[in-house]
């Protein structure tokens, strides 16, 4: 294992958000919710390095106590924030921590799918630094794609982060196509 860190920042609303609204429509029951410990062990194994996680949450209304426990129990750093309700206190806070790991010797995956991040996550490419994203990749922003240097994981198919199989609809290359899967 490198001395090298990965530093993992998590925009815990946006995947909440896109999970429950744009994949299940509906609040995901327990065991559609990603297991957060398999994230840190797939980019521990995937690169092979110390991996640090950084758990932004929108604590402005309440502090959700029993999922920052959960948290800090698998190796998460929860960031709680508040701010005014038109403030984006997540974006906020995940653009200053990309903009400060600029003058860090380390390496970065961000997990979201927000455009509000191209511009932060592009500068950091380059110069023997690894850049990753992790979500599901048919919602993350298009523009994301144009920034070379970063590599992209799927929350489902690349990390297994859930116990469940997701109800997606994916481009499945040829070679992995089962017809056992669609005729049940």
């Amino acid at each position: 294992m490198s001395e090298r860190i990965t530093w993992t920042l998590v925009d815990g609303e946006n995947i909440d958000a896109t999970l429950g609204g744009s994949i299940l429509g509906r609040r995901p029951q327990p065991d559609e919710r990603p297991r957060w410990d398999r994230l840190l062990t797939f980019l521990e194994e995937r690169w092979h390095q110390n991996v640090r996680g950084l758990f932004f949450l929108n604590a402005t209304t309440h502090l959700p106590m029993p999922f920052v426990q959960a948290l800090l129990a698998l190796g998460y750093t929860p960031v709680p924030l508040s701010g005014p309700a038109e403030a984006k206190v997540v974006d906020l806070a995940i653009q200053r921590t990309l903009q400060a790991l600029q003058g860090r010797d380390a390496d970065v995956v961000l997990v979201s799918h927000d455009r509000d991040f191209v511009d932060d996550l592009a500068a950091l490419t380059g110069a023997g630094r690894r850049v990753g994203m992790l979500g599901f990749h048919e919602f993350r922003s298009g523009e994301f794609a144009s920034v070379p240097g970063i590599e992209f994981f799927d929350l489902e198919y690349d990390v297994h982060a859930f116990d469940a199989v997701l109800p997606r609809v994916r481009v499945i290359p040829i070679e992995e196509f089962d017809p056992a899967q669609f005729l049940g």
